[in-house]
């Protein structure tokens, strides 16, 4: 068995691995660079095998820098089947569908080149296998995997993939403690290796529940300011969540201030709808919510705006008001249009609620900018800017290594991608202090050998 990376390598973005085994080759995710622009320049590059030749690829979860590639792939020239959970199934489409919309806008306000086209995401949807966790699939040649749940966002799964001699699992995402809605993380079995993501790798979450509690203290805070409450979210899981957590304040504990909510996501709106489909992902908590009032995303204060022109008449409602719109990394969406109206309001606030990849909008905020410009207006950051670390579908140091040692053995060999270099090498160290484990920081296009 062979490894190329192929993405996502001392980066947070871009995830994809090739695994060659008994002469098949594997691709296990496939998504989009992202960066200043939703579009990177990187992703119109050729990918670093050839598509004709990958027999078959395996999604770990629908967030667009794991499967935003594939319709490429496909236009490339991949023709193999694409199998993932049937909520990621469900989600894929939604995001490839929301994306081409995003990259048609950028090529007619800034020629951005688009980078598939629709009836390669006809032929991806086409393509897509939903399987159930924890069922073995047959991939020929002697392969199996078994798709098991991580627990990062709804329908998200890890992977453990083999030949029958050797066993390796790539994580996808690792989910964080206590998530609302989600079930927890699964342990590994008996691996030999373990890809794993180290977005968080050196750093620890504060507990969820303060998290939750610091949010309805920002917005407490904001309303009194009496401006807009913009929170970037991402439209898979951070939007659920946070829309869950809302309607708990609102209905239950009755400690949220009475103003507008509007959730201006097309993308979000569409996929909340995907939640209802499975309710058998549902933990304890979201079910006994649903077997008792049904629709717990949804709460009196809540307006759903599904148009443009809905969503521009949010600007004409005065005072304090809470505003969840995509992207959850301010490089492309709703937000830069509400950004543009109240970042430079010193009565207004924003309140960051997951992660935030070198490049973006989001991170320039998030790290202290004073000036930016967003679409192509320079501005004067005026409004209150806040982060809170603990809402993220991501685990922290402690998430990742737990997760790492869970299994029947100690793994033999541990490749950490999908996260900036200090993460990735902090994570490192601690895995060789603690548990003794060979670990390694794979570079793009890096092969490697196993057993």
């Amino acid at each position: 068995m062979k490894i190329k990376f192929c993405g996502a390598n001392r980066q947070v973005t871009g995830s994809a691995h090739l695994l060659e085994a008994n002469g098949k080759n594997i691709l296990v995710d496939c998504g989009m660079f992202q960066g200043s622009n939703f579009n990177e320049g990187r992703n119109h590059d050729d990918f670093p095998f050839v598509p004709k030749e990958i027999d078959v690829v395996l999604v770990t979860h629908a967030h667009l820098d794991h499967i935003g590639r594939i319709p490429k792939l496909i236009r490339d020239g991949f023709s193999g089947d694409i199998f993932m959970t049937k909520a990621t199934c469900a989600f894929a489409t939604l995001i490839w569908e929301d994306a081409f919309r995003i990259m048609e806008y950028n090529n007619r306000k800034f020629q951005v080149p688009i980078l598939y086209s629709e009836a390669d995401i006809e032929t991806a949807k086409a393509r897509c296998k939903g399987v159930n966790y924890n069922d073995n699939v047959d991939l020929g040649d002697g392969i199996s995997a078994i798709f098991k749940d991580m627990g990062h966002i709804y329908g998200s799964s890890f992977i453990e993939i083999t030949d029958g001699k050797k066993k390796i699992a790539f994580s996808g995402d690792v989910g964080n403690d206590d998530v609302p809605i989600l079930k927890d993380t699964q342990n590994l079995s008996n691996v030999d290796v373990v890809v794993c993501e180290s977005t968080y790798g050196d750093r620890i979450h504060e507990p969820v529940e303060e998290g939750y509690a610091e949010l309805l203290k920002m917005i407490q805070e904001g309303v009194k300011r009496g401006g807009a409450i913009m929170i970037p979210a991402f439209s898979l899981e951070r939007t659920q969540q946070i829309l869950f957590q809302l309607h708990k304040m609102s209905e239950h504990d009755h400690t949220l201030p009475k103003v507008p909510i509007y959730l201006d996501s097309p993308l979000a709106i569409k996929a909340t709808k995907v939640y209802k489909l499975f309710p058998e992902y549902y933990d304890e908590e979201a079910m006994r919510e649903y077997q008792t009032e049904g629709d717990f995303l949804q709460f009196p204060n809540l307006k759903i705006t599904h148009t443009r022109d809905e969503s521009k008449r949010i600007n004409s409602k005065k005072g304090a008001k809470i505003i969840i719109a995509g992207a959850g990394m301010m490089n492309g969406g709703r937000i830069l249009h509400h950004a543009v109206r109240y970042l430079d309001d010193p009565n207004s606030t924003l309140i960051f609620v997951g992660y935030q990849a070198h490049g973006t909008l989001g991170r320039k905020l998030y790290e202290g900018a004073e000036n930016v410009k967003v679409m192509g207006k320079y501005m004067e950051v005026r409004a209150t800017i806040k982060a809170i670390g603990s809402l993220s579908a991501h685990g922290d140091q402690k998430k990742l290594m737990e997760w790492i040692n869970s299994g029947e053995k100690k793994p033999e060999k541990v490749y950490l991608v999908h996260g900036e270099e200090h993460s990735a090498t902090e994570l490192s160290h601690r895995l060789r202090d603690k548990y003794d484990l060979k670990v390694f920081i794979p570079e793009y296009e890096e092969e490697v050998e196993i057993g």
